[in-house]
């Protein structure tokens, strides 16, 4: 197969879906958002399945978390100069093994804390190398004015699975234990890793300027550009105060004031549904100011933070939700059609990294300052915080002169 590159203006179709290497990548997509929907909820009960609570779960979800922190930076530098569709490729495998031995460790009955968290230690690290690598794939693919289209569809299989794949992953398990859950993620990996390779996607810059060369290249793009810095800023408070609530404080809150489990399936739901009907949108709307939709579109998250915080009733807290997810990805597709309009493919995964680094450093903290303040606080007062961190977040950021100047292409 010859390589693919970014099809030329005057070769522009009526979709992205009349490009066979996109519906190659969208496919790679939708097969590994099949496994990825179950995976945390046969983790969870895994872990649980062993005794372990709170604690072992929390040990584990960091063993993910941290290495994809320290390994990002390189994962961008990499995607600029390799082939991103190796990249993706190995990555992919990386995952699809690491799943696989969690699974056959649960099997077999030595699925230790441990154990769990050094697969999950190397599935972080795959993360790594993956995002950045992805983020400018559709950008190689479709012409720039088919952009915003292409990154719509990308997230239709991942927010439509989000719908029910967490319900089918509790049938398996409950019929037929973790295992089966987890080694049908380790095999949508390893598809999706055969279908990424097909693309055959060459790097874009030459070896030989060193990774550290590389970064502080890279380094020098990230702060020319007041628009990618100042969002990122923003983004390293919206996106702590939007997981510290509602992934931690979240659930707490709707044991305590509402039905517990039940409302909160219900409420998470409701926020995938949202998702879905974002992208939805996505695929019918093109405003021109991309980028302050970007900004005040993702706002919307701190409704459902409000909502519970002021202990409403459950449907509103539902209606929320469902406008925070169309929001947010509303937000998402346009952040990734202007990260890809505005920056140039040589530059894009090391950019790329370092906002994906700036908005993520932050999230630990958040969570050490929501235990701490949970000694003092209730939760819904906490929540309330979350919200207006959020919200002064977003309006900081609408100051930004080079917000209303960025404009889709």
């Amino acid at each position: 197969m010859t390589t693919t590159t970014r099809p030329e203006h005057g070769a522009s179709v009526a979709s992205p879906l009349r490009t066979p290497a996109f519906r190659r990548f969208l496919l790679a997509h939708l097969v590994s958002a099949t496994g990825s929907a179950m995976a945390p909820v046969a983790l969870a009960f895994a872990v649980i399945g062993r005794g372990g609570g709170a604690q072992s779960l929390g040990i584990v979800l960091a063993a993910n978390t941290v290495p994809t922190l320290v390994f990002l930076l390189l994962g961008g530098v990499l995607a600029d100069r390799m082939s991103r569709s190796r990249i993706l490729f190995l990555g992919n495998l990386g995952a699809g093994l690491a799943q696989a031995a969690v699974a056959v460790l649960v099997a077999v009955g030595a699925a230790t804390t441990l154990a769990i968290s050094v697969c999950a230690c190397l599935s972080g690290v795959s993360a790594a190398f993956i995002a950045p690598a992805a983020q400018g794939i559709a950008s190689r693919l479709v012409p720039r004015e088919q952009l915003q289209q292409a990154n719509a569809l990308v997230r239709v299989p991942g927010n439509a699975v989000k719908i029910i794949g967490p319900v089918v992953g509790g049938f398996v398990v409950a019929l037929a234990g973790p295992a089966w859950a987890l080694g049908w993620d380790a095999a949508t990996f390893a598809v999706a890793a055969l279908l990424l390779l097909g693309l055959r996607l060459a790097g874009s810059v030459p070896s030989g300027g060193g990774v550290v060369g590389d970064l502080r290249v890279g380094w020098a793009g990230f702060r020319s550009r007041t628009w990618l810095w100042s969002y990122t800023v923003a983004g390293t408070a919206v996106v702590a105060a939007w997981l510290a609530g509602y992934q931690l404080l979240g659930p707490l809150v709707a044991d305590g004031s509402y039905a517990g489990a039940r409302s909160w399936g219900m409420v998470q739901g409701a926020f995938a549904a949202g998702l879905l009907a974002g992208t939805l949108v996505c695929l019918v709307w093109k405003p021109r100011r991309l980028m302050l939709v970007c900004v005040l579109a993702g706002s919307g998250i701190m409704l459902p933070l409000a909502a519970l915080g002021l202990e409403l009733s459950l449907a509103w807290v539902l209606a929320a939700a469902v406008v925070a997810g169309i929001g947010l990805d509303v937000a998402i597709v346009s952040w990734s059609t202007v990260m890809q309009q505005q920056i140039r493919d040589e530059e894009l995964g090391r950019l790329g990294a370092f906002n994906a680094v700036g908005e993520r450093i932050a999230i630990p903290i958040g969570y050490l300052l929501v235990a701490v303040a949970s000694k003092h606080w209730t939760g819904q007062h906490i929540l309330l915080v979350c919200a207006g961190i959020i919200l002064a977040a977003t309006l900081a950021n609408a100051c930004v002169r080079d917000v209303y100047r960025i404009r889709r292409v």
